[in-house]
């Protein structure tokens, strides 16, 4: 009978493996501990990431924003010039009552006043046309989005100087155009009404189209079934865009109007490009001088930061005022819808 063969010795992965101790389960306790910490961090990253993605907004807010005002605010109380900005002496409310005297800075609100009427008043109603053509379906639509944005990617510096060329009192293209008609040369940048209304002129063109893609999304965001329920009615597209556009776009409408204020009330490239032998005085009568204009002509041509620094905040509460205004007319818009 024959013998049975001898068994295989093992391998040295077999004797390894026999060796190697069976990996061991955690216990229920620390799995809890370890599901515990987890879940914190969860909580923790829920809770805190939010801020974390917006604190580099915050800041740079800080620094160039709150930091900026806060300290213009303290050197309006304050004699100090632009050459030794460290030197303060204390004069209280002095450059605030100057202020009030001060028929320079009268002038110069008046005409920040008149400009941003002359300009923010047709610009809307214009913005206001165009977005409901663009509303309809045309040809090349997105063509014509595109070009009402481009003047508003256009710089100011280059804007404002190919209007002064059409604005020229003796070569310019639009007294060439009115001696067509008759009508004698206009010196533009000596007048004053015609001055501030070559300014505003700039302005409109540049943000004219910014206003009328606002308006386009807005309108496009209005419900079909009002049109058509108009439509049944009657209603002729003039009518529609009364009764239904207008009362559907008046948040939009309002919001335009704030931010356009709040422009014309910082307005200043415009002016100072304008007529530039002039300078910061904005004319040689001062006839276009915005409160801009004035509050650099007082903190960087005479050198008086202070005195600069109490425009600043007068401008800041006049925006304030601005901001209440809407405040109150939004308030009422949305008691009485």
């Amino acid at each position: 009978m024959a013998s049975e063969a001898p068994a295989a010795p093992p391998s040295a992965e077999e004797e390894g493996a026999a060796c190697t101790p069976a990996p061991r389960r955690p216990s229920p306790a620390a799995e809890e501990r370890r599901r515990a910490r987890r879940s914190r961090r969860y909580r923790l990253d829920v809770k805190w990431s939010p801020y974390a993605f917006i604190a580099p907004f915050f800041l740079f807010f800080l620094a160039f924003g709150l930091f900026p005002l806060l300290y213009t605010g303290w050197a309006s109380l304050h004699r100090v010039e632009l050459t030794a900005p460290t030197e303060m002496e204390w004069a209280g409310a002095h450059n605030y009552a100057r202020l009030l005297q001060d028929d320079f800075f009268w002038n110069a609100l008046w005409n920040t006043v008149t400009i941003g009427l002359m300009s923010t008043v047709p610009q809307l109603l214009i913005a206001l046309g165009i977005a409901h053509l663009l509303n309809y379906r045309l040809r090349g639509s997105m063509f014509f989005r595109v070009a009402a944005l481009t003047p508003y990617a256009t710089s100011v510096a280059a804007a404002t100087l190919v209007f002064v060329l059409l604005f020229g009192r003796d070569y310019g293209m639009i007294n060439w155009a009115l001696g067509l008609i008759g009508i004698d040369a206009v010196d533009w940048q000596n007048g004053h009404w015609t001055s501030q209304f070559a300014v505003s002129t700039i302005v409109i063109w540049r943000w004219t189209g910014y206003n009328a893609l606002i308006y386009l999304a807005a309108m496009q965001a209005i419900p079909n079934d009002l049109y058509e329920s108009a439509a049944l009615d009657g209603a002729s597209r003039w009518q529609q865009f009364i009764h239904v556009t207008v009362p559907s776009l008046r948040p939009t409408i309002l919001f335009t109007c704030v931010v356009s204020t709040i422009g014309a009330t910082q307005l200043f490239g415009e002016p100072l490009l304008f007529n530039g032998g002039a300078g910061a005085t904005g004319g040689a009568d001062h006839q276009f001088q915005t409160l801009g204009l004035y509050l650099y002509e007082q903190g960087w041509v005479n050198l008086h930061l202070g005195r600069a620094s109490a425009i600043a905040w007068a401008m800041f509460l006049i925006l304030l005022l601005i901001g209440a205004v809407n405040w109150l007319i939004a308030r009422r818009l949305s008691k009485s819808a």
